[in-house]
Order: structure tokens, then C-alpha cells, then sequence
């Protein structure tokens, strides 16, 4: 029989590698030609697993581009909550420190103004108290036991009365209570008697300084369920701002407004002195906080470009980065003093790197920080910090920023590459199958013709060979 059945016994070919998720078959024919045919149907699969191979390939490049989206995307969004941040600063250019913190504490607002006052607190005032009178129901557990046994009553605060309705349990009640918020009094629950022998009241405080009534009847009755007269009465506090008035303030709040902007919570008596003064602190602490996230953003994104170049190289989305970025630090408006991240200290160096000179804020008061709150502006209402919030937003938006969409749009290609690989690893394996069948018939076919061969050679030989001479 000739020693070349479809070529298999000729000159070496080129077998196209399998891809490494399809297995190799294993050889177990039975004619000599097994491994010939183990070699086409290598071959075959080899030749059915290069798309295979493209897909993995293209697979691995979507799963690094993603990762390195990823990557972006962490820098910028840290670099959007430094903007936030700053934001949040921009509020905040006015301090106050306090000589006598245990007298009162202070805090400022953006409308404030730079100044001294001296606040004397005569009596930071005291709350009216009342509590469940004796002779009701005792209660030695407020979770199933009340005062009365009604459900309905009326809660009379400075003359105002409130329907009070609850289930027939002290919790209940006090809960029932507290939640009508403008009722002016809040309910707790107080134990009255010992360890032994449980006695729990309803306990009620104003909500507002000063002598204030209080009282508590079943609906429909007359009868007081609260002690009379009431545990304390309470008064308002009073104080004097810089000397004035001769009188003092009365007020049925510990918190007062001394000043536009300037707010004080009164503690005890005494005297005490608010300074309200400008400082940018919180500004270049934000400015920090910026320029350390903005470089950042520029580090990561120099990976995607130049001659070590990353899974990113071309992409638009990394150009479109760059650009914000640099509109970001090339911001100007605003007048006076202050038009752009130049005059507050903010530059590039010979690396294209943001650097901050922080004592261009040093000391800065008056005319230079109301310049810095022109251009500094609002998210909302123009300014750095509006084109800086739309910038970001436009890049992380988690719907239509560009670097969100990029993300989602990779991972969609990847999800779809999966699903083709998939699909062609199905096709090669079904392939594979029907191969391995066709090859293994053929070699049991060649395996029986050479067997045949091999019988019919051995008839020939004994029929021709000479015979041995008898003399």
C-alpha cells in the first residue's frame, strides 16, 4: 500500500497551535497511519481556533483598557470631591474664637462680619418640669401598664391645647407625646421607687425656656394627671451684648443671635468675648487637597500616552481628560485681585504639574478676600467652582459623564466578547467531536486493509518461496 495517504506521510506542514481552553486529542489509533491523522485533526482545530485566539486576544485588551478606566476613574472622582470640598471652604472664610468657652460657644456664618462682642450672660435660663402626680395607677412596667386607663387625652401647654391619643401603656404614652413636635413639651419616663418595687412616672419638660404651664387630663375630664404645683418652673435666660441694653435680653432660647451671622449658645453665667475674624485656612487646606488630586489625575493619564504608552494609547476619552484638566487649570474670571489660579498661589512646574504656594493667601483680608469669594463663585452661580462642577460632572456622572460611559461601554465589549468565546469554544468542541469520530473510523479502516495487506504478503511469500532441493 502507498506510504502517503492524503499527503499525511509528506513533507512537515504548519500545525496552527489550539488555543489553550481546547484540549488536545489523544492518539489512540490502531494503524500506522494514527499519527498522520492525529496531525490533520490537530491541524483542523488548530485551524478552527485561530478566531478563537483573536477573540481572546481582543478580550484581554478590553479587560486591560478597563482596568486602567478604572484606575482613571478613581483619581478623577477623588479630584471631584476636592472641588466639593473646596466648595464647602468657600463657606467658610469667617472664624470665631471664644475667651470663656464654658460661658458659651459661638459659630459663624458667611454673612458675618470681622468684630468683637462681649456677651454677659446674667441667667442662661432653666426649663419648667412636671411629672405624673401620686395616687394613679402605679406602674411597675411601661410597657403594659399606664397612669390611667383611658387611651384619649388633652395636653395643655401654655393655654394651647393637644389631642393625645395612645395604647393603653406608659411607652405609649410618651411616645405618643413626643410625637407631636409642636406640642412644646418632651415626655421621658422616670423611675420613682426602688430596685425592689418599680414606681414609673411620666416625666414632662418644655421645650422652650421659662415659666411655662403644663398640664394633662383624660379627654373629656378635668382632673390633672401631673403633680401641682409643677416639680420646677422654669426662666428665661438673659444676657447683654457690648454693654447693651441697660436691661438685659430676655429669651426662651439658650441660642441667640448676637449679631448678623454670629450665633452663641449660652451656658452658664458669665462674661464672655466673640472675635469674629476673616481667615482663608480652610481655602488653602482645600487648595491642597486639589492640587494633590489633580496631579494625581495627571499621573495617571500620563500612562496612556507617549512611548511606554498604555491599554488607553489613542483613545479619545484620554484626550478628553487631558483637555478638562487643563481648561480646569487655565480658569480665569472674576475681578480685583484675584482672576485666576495664578494669584492664588497655584502654578505649573517643568513637570506639568500643579504646585501651591500657600502664603499667596497668607494674611489676605479685606478687599483680596472678597475678591477670592468673586472668583471662587458657587457650584450653582458662576465662577471656578460652577465650571469646575460641570466639568466633573460631565466626566463622572454616573449616567452621562464621558469616563462612566467609557467604563460601562468596556464592560458591555466584554460581556459580549465573553459570550463569543463562548459560542466558538461550543463550536470548536462540537467540531472536535465529529472529527475525532471520522478520524477514528478511518484509522480502524486503514487498520483492517493492513491487515489484509499483511495476510495476503504473507500468502505470497509462502507460494513463491523456493523449495528446499530433496538430494
Amino acid at each position: 500500500m502507498g506510504s502517503s495517504i492524503g499527503g499525511f506521510n509528506g513533507s512537515p506542514t504548519l500545525v496552527p497551535s489550539l488555543s489553550s481552553d481546547i484540549a488536545s486529542p489523544v492518539s489512540t489509533g490502531l494503524s500506522n497511519y494514527s499519527a498522520s491523522l492525529q496531525n490533520a485533526l490537530n491541524r483542523s482545530l488548530g485551524l478552527a481556533s485561530l478566531p478563537l485566539q483573536l477573540l481572546q486576544t481582543q478580550q484581554s485588551q478590553l479587560t486591560s483598557q478597563s482596568s486602567a478606566l478604572n484606575a482613571l476613574d478613581t483619581q478623577f472622582s477623588v479630584l471631584q470631591s476636592t472641588i466639593s470640598n473646596l466648595s464647602s471652604a468657600s463657606q467658610s472664610l469667617v472664624s470665631s474664637s471664644v475667651s470663656d468657652n464654658t460661658v458659651l460657644n459661638a459659630s459663624v456664618g458667611a454673612s458675618a462680619s470681622p468684630g468683637t462682642y462681649t456677651v454677659k450672660v446674667t441667667d442662661p435660663g432653666s426649663f419648667s418640669n412636671s411629672i405624673s402626680a401620686d395616687g394613679l395607677l402605679t406602674v411597675t412596667d411601661p410597657a403594659t401598664q399606664n397612669i390611667s386607663a383611658a387611651s384619649n387625652f388633652t395636653l395643655t401647654v401654655n393655654g394651647v391645647q393637644t389631642p393625645i391619643s395612645a395604647a393603653n401603656n406608659l411607652n405609649a404614652l410618651a411616645d405618643a407625646i413626643n410625637a407631636n413636635a409642636g406640642a412644646g413639651v418632651r415626655a421621658t419616663i422616670v423611675n420613682m421607687g426602688p430596685p425592689t418595687a418599680p414606681d414609673y412616672r411620666l416625666s414632662l419638660q418644655s421645650t422652650t425656656l421659662g415659666n411655662v404651664s403644663i398640664d394633662l387630663v383624660e379627654k373629656g375630664g378635668s382632673s390633672s394627671l401631673l403633680n401641682s404645683p409643677p416639680l420646677t418652673t422654669g426662666a428665661l435666660a438673659q444676657y447683654q451684648v457690648n454693654g447693651a441694653p441697660a436691661t438685659p435680653i430676655s429669651s426662651n432660647s439658650r441660642t441667640v443671635t448676637v449679631a448678623p451671622g454670629v450665633t452663641v449658645n449660652l451656658l452658664k453665667a458669665g462674661t464672655s468675648t466673640v472675635t469674629v475674624f476673616q481667615s482663608a485656612s480652610s481655602v488653602v487646606n482645600a487648595l491642597t487637597a486639589f492640587v494633590s488630586a489633580f496631579n494625581g489625575s495627571v499621573d495617571e493619564l500620563s500612562k496612556s500616552y507617549g512611548q511606554n504608552a498604555g491599554p488607553l494609547n489613542g483613545q479619545s476619552i484620554v484626550f478628553d481628560l487631558e483637555q478638562s484638566l487643563h481648561s480646569l487649570a487655565n480658569y480665569s474670571g472674576g475681578t480685583g485681585s484675584v482672576t485666576s489660579l495664578n494669584d492664588l498661589g497655584l502654578s505649573f512646574d517643568t513637570t506639568g504639574h500643579l504646585s501651591f504656594d500657600a502664603t499667596a493667601l497668607a494674611g489676605a483680608s479685606g478687599a483680596t478676600m472678597s475678591d477670592l469669594v468673586s472668583f471662587l463663585g458657587s457650584p450653582s452661580s458662576g465662577g471656578f467652582l460652577q465650571t469646575a462642577t460641570n466639568l466633573m460632572t460631565g466626566i463622572e456622572d454616573p449616567t452621562t459623564g464621558s469616563l462612566k460611559t467609557a467604563i460601562q461601554s468596556t464592560s458591555d465589549q466584554i460581556t459580549n466578547e465573553n459570550q463569543r468565546i463562548s459560542d466558538q469554544q461550543d463550536r470548536i468542541s462540537q467540531l472536535q467531536t465529529s472529527l475525532q469520530a471520522k478520524m477514528a473510523a478511518a484509522d480502524a479502516a486503514i487498520a483492517q486493509i493492513e491487515q489484509q495487506l499483511s495476510y495476503f504478503t504473507g500468502l505470497f511469500q509462502s507460494m513463491y518461496m523456493p523449495r528446499t532441493s530433496q538430494f
